[in-house]
C-alpha cells in the first residue's frame, strides 16, 4: 500500500476513535446527571426522629411556594425540577433535614436552596412540597430539625 493511500485511512481511523471517545464521555455525563437527579428526589433508609425546639415544641415561621423557575441548579447544587421536594432558607445549611408541619400534615424534607428573596417569608417551599402540605400563598408553618 502506498503512503498516499494510508494517509486518509490513518486520519479516518483517528477520527473514528475520537468520535467514539466523545460518545462515551457524553453517555457518562448523561448518566451522572440522571443519577444526581434521582438521588436528590428519593429518600433512603428509615426516617430520622424530629428534634424538638427549646421548650419541647416547634419553631414557627412564614412560608410560601417559590416562584423561581425549575430546570436550574440551586445555590446548594441541587437540580430543581417540578417534582423536587425541599425548602429554601437563607441561614440553615444546605442539605440539613427538617420536618415541616402545616395543619395536620408533616413532611420530612431538606434545605435545597438559598432564599427566600421575597419579603415576609422565612422559608420558600418547592411547588411539590407546597402541594403535599396544602400551602397556598404565604402561611404560618411549624418546623423542627430532623435528628
Amino acid at each position: 500500500m502506498s503512503a498516499s493511500v494510508r494517509g486518509p485511512q490513518l486520519w479516518a481511523g483517528l477520527l473514528q476513535r475520537q468520535l467514539t471517545l466523545a460518545a462515551v464521555a457524553l453517555l457518562a455525563a448523561v448518566g451522572a446527571v440522571a443519577g444526581a437527579a434521582t438521588r436528590d428526589s428519593q429518600p433512603s433508609g428509615p426516617l430520622p426522629k424530629s428534634v424538638p425546639a427549646p421548650g419541647g415544641g416547634w419553631y414557627s415561621a412564614l412560608a410560601g411556594p417559590t416562584r423561581r423557575p425549575t430546570g436550574r441548579r440551586s445555590a446548594c447544587g441541587h437540580l430543581i425540577t417540578a417534582l423536587s421536594v425541599g425548602v429554601a432558607h437563607p441561614v440553615l445549611p444546605c442539605d440539613v433535614k427538617v420536618f415541616i408541619r402545616y395543619g395536620k400534615k408533616t413532611v420530612l424534607t431538606q434545605v435545597i436552596d438559598r432564599g427566600p428573596y421575597v419579603p415576609g417569608k422565612e422559608f420558600e417551599l418547592t411547588g411539590e412540597l407546597a402541594k403535599l402540605l396544602g400551602v397556598h400563598g404565604t402561611q404560618p408553618i411549624h418546623w423542627r430539625y430532623a435528628g
